[in-house]
């Protein structure tokens, strides 16, 4: 591209320079805060074109001051690259890296509540020597009774590597607690002074309610959730209402909206009611946790009613501007966490859409408060689905209604906490009377989570591009309808080819690449879900899926890249979150026309939502037993275990002793899946020599694993494990025996991603995704 031509398409831009300088030195800022840690070539590249840019300005209007912004934004742009990447070089330095690998018993002060871990036990934030710490306490280790944040435990316990979940906590290490001990001791200075109000915030929501409502005004309130029960839990994220449970910028708000309230009562002048606002942001921060999400909940809160003081468009948008400077600044890894992203899709949909859209129903003779809450429900709702889809793979279709319902409901039940919480630092017994009566309120919120979870198809797995296809198509089609109530533009004749492309990507579960056909011969993929199993195993036409790993696996994102659009029969092993998770998700996103179901008996949350999805959709299930053939297509399933066991045996153990044992066996292969039962378990069983393995429980530390090895003598060996899994999976235990045992190819799901192997003229075809 020519000079003349960039210089062209820059005089918009640089229109845009002159009316409104500060908006484009603001942007500058915040996008070398972006590109500084990730794409330093970037901020190069646009300080070599910057002189374009202001040669665009004089030549747009004859001015040569925005040479002037131009030189600004340029040494903003670089200047933000340069504190971000300092920012994040004193965020990840550790003093602790020496002792990793070691014994640690040391003190450590409790940041955050501990919260119930996926696969038993609990887990914690703590500080440790001055750093943020991931502590992780077994299910068989006991927890101390009464601790809350604040409180000192003395840990023993030996001090790791950050994994994946501790770093998006942004914690430096994690510690493996062998016991945990309250020492009595409480932090002290300004912080121990914030964790004495918040135990009594905490106490004065307890009053008058039962648990479950008492732990959702807490976690509504101050953000903790922890005690939230799993099936409420689960009916707020159904219904999309789960940004209800945690605190989040749009409390902030309604805090602020309630100071203001009262402050104007009071007679307070604007500077002051102003600077009463800031201080109880500033202090509701701290009070909640001062997590990552709370603290850019209090930057957005807080830009949040800036913009609305300021009452100006352009105002409102440089507010935004301010609160991502101030997050990126703060921790420039903010951009990569779902929830910032999520909350700036949010705030930047409202300042787009709600507007227009609320005075359009006001038009129509909608009344204006439900006119403004519909408008900023559905413009919050179309902003974050494609985030919602990108990272979740799911988009709830009652979110609409179910937001525009609970509007009503969570003002009285955040403005009564939030007095209850400080009325109870000197009064219970008041506290108790407004708990009471915030009680009401929040009654009819979990009703109406639970109403909204509760109807068909509430949640649809969903890819972005799907997403992205049904709003573009819903607006050319809206356009369409508004054109021909009156002479159509030429611009609505380019609408009815954008709805059909719209339609089309909607229609086509996700867009992107096309997915791969079925294969020519047999395939076994090792799907990479993270911390968890997922297998495919495909022949022609037939598909078996054994295992759907955890909740957030990506499990239909990872099947339709493997082509699946049904599956003749789906495997589950076991009772645990790893291998049945995502077992819901499959059923509500592909056909299935049998489960195999090895929970035995177990309840767990996750089997529980996979259960029920089971009998909504009637689909054929199968219990398994020692000795059983199956057979789909040209595959045959062996079952090898387990054996049939009378009611009381199969009450107790672990569920990983009885999993779903399989062989499966295809064109003169073998494969051998045997989730998480380890040598224990398969030593007594009829093995034969494989061509495939998948290595039991992750690569777990199995003292019997040789002896399986050599009765099996694999070919080929794969670990499905997560990158950075806080297990230590695979061990090095599991990792020297495979090697002992000379396998000329073994494949990690945490390094490699997602394995598979093709059997093309009797050899297998190794691919990964690394």
């Amino acid at each position: 591209m020519s000079a003349a031509a960039l210089v062209r398409l820059s005089e918009p831009a640089a229109r845009g320079v002159g009316a409104h300088p500060r908006h484009v030195l603001l942007a500058a800022l915040v996008a070398g805060l972006l590109l500084g840690p990730r794409a330093p070539w970037a901020l190069c590249v646009a300080a070599a074109l910057s002189p374009v840019v202001w040669h665009a300005a004089r030549a747009a209007d004859g001015m040569g001051g925005h040479a002037g912004v131009g030189v600004a934004a340029t040494a903003l742009l670089l200047a933000g690259g340069w504190v971000a990447q300092g920012r994040l070089g004193a965020l990840e330095h550790s003093a602790l890296g020496p002792l990793h690998g070691h014994a640690l018993n040391d003190r450590a002060v409790l940041l955050q509540p501990a919260r119930p871990a996926p696969f038993g036990g609990r887990s914690a934030l703590v500080r440790l020597r001055g750093e943020p710490v991931l502590l992780r306490v077994g299910p068989r280790i006991a927890w101390p009774a009464g601790v809350g944040v604040g409180d000192v435990l003395d840990v023993r316990g030996g001090l790791r590597a950050a994994g994946a979940y501790a770093a998006r906590l942004r914690a430096h290490a994690e510690w493996r607690a062998q016991a945990v001990r309250a020492t009595g001791q409480r932090r002290r200075g300004a912080a121990g002074a914030v964790d004495a109000v918040r135990r009594r915030a905490e106490r004065a929501l307890d009053k008058a309610l039962p648990a479950p409502q008492a732990a959702l005004l807490r976690g509504m309130v101050l953000g903790e959730d922890a005690g939230l029960p799993d099936a409420l839990r689960e009916d707020f994220r159904a219904a999309g209402l789960s940004h209800l449970v945690a605190a989040s910028g749009q409390n902030v708000v309604l805090l602020s909206a309630l100071a203001l309230a009262l402050a104007s009562a009071a007679g307070l002048g604007f500077a002051a009611r102003w600077c009463l606002v800031l201080g109880l942001i500033a202090l509701y921060v701290p009070l909640a946790g001062a997590g990552p999400s709370i603290q850019r909940a209090g930057i957005m809160g807080a830009a949040g009613v800036m913009a609305v003081l300021a009452g100006r468009p352009a105002s409102r948008w440089y507010a935004l501007g301010l609160a991502a400077a101030a997050t990126l600044a703060l921790d420039p890894r903010a951009a990569e966490d779902p929830g910032w992203q999520l909350s700036f899709a949010a705030v930047g949909a409202l300042l787009l859409l709600a507007g227009p859209w609320g005075a359009a129903l006001r038009r129509r003779g909608v009344p204006a408060a439900l006119a403004e809450a519909a408008a900023v429900t559905t413009a919050a709702t179309v902003g974050t689905a494609p985030l919602l889809a990108v990272h979740f793979d799911r988009v709830s279709l009652v979110s609409l209604p179910a937001n525009v319902l609970a509007t009503v409901l969570v003002a009285p039940v955040m403005w009564l906490g939030m007095i209850a919480a400080v009325v109870g630092q000197v009064h219970a017994p008041a506290a108790a009377v407004l708990d009471a009566i915030a009680g009401y309120p929040l009654g009819c919120l979990t009703g109406l989570a639970h109403a909204a979870a509760a109807v068909p198809g509430a949640q649809v797995t969903a890819g972005p591009w799907t997403v992205l296809g049904a709003l573009g198509a819903a607006g050319a089609l809206a356009a369409v309808a508004r054109g021909a109530r009156r002479r159509p533009p030429a611009w609505v004749l380019a609408a009815v080819p954008a709805a059909a492309a719209g339609l089309a990507a909607a229609a086509g579960l996700g867009g992107g690449p096309p997915a791969p056909g079925p294969p020519r011969g047999l395939r076994v993929t090792f799907l990479d879900v993270g911390q968890g199993d997922a297998t495919l195993l495909q022949l022609g036409a037939a598909s078996v899926l054994v295992d759907t790993g955890p909740p957030d696996g990506g499990i239909v994102r990872r099947l339709r890249g493997a082509g699946v659009r049904r599956l003749d029969l789906l495997v589950v092993t076991h009772a645990e979150a790893d291998h049945v998770g995502g077992g819901a998700a499959v059923l509500r996103a592909v056909p299935v026309a049998a489960v195999l179901d090895g929970r035995d008996g177990v309840r767990r949350p996750e089997g529980d939502r996979f259960a029920a999805e089971l009998a909504a959709r009637r689909v054929r299930a199968l219990a398994p037993a020692a000795g059983e053939v199956l057979r789909v297509g040209g595959l045959v399933l062996r079952v090898l275990s387990p054996r049939r066991e009378t009611a009381a045996l199969r009450a107790g153990g672990n569920p990983n002793d009885r999993a779903i044992v399989l062989e499966a066996s295809a064109s003169g292969a073998r494969i051998l899946l045997p989730a998480d039962a380890e040598s224990p378990v398969l030593a007594p069983l009829d093995l034969r020599r494989v061509d495939v393995l998948k290595v039991s429980h992750h690569g777990s530390a199995d003292p019997g694993l040789p002896g399986v090895l050599a009765r099996l003598s694999p070919r080929v060996a794969v670990v499905e494990a997560g990158a950075h899994n806080t297990y230590g999976h695979p061990t090095a235990q599991a990792l020297g025996a495979l090697g002992a045992a000379g396998i000329p190819v073994v494949r990690r799901t945490d390094r490699d991603g997602t394995v598979r192997l093709d059997l093309e003229g009797g050899r297998w075809r190794v691919r990964t995704a690394r």
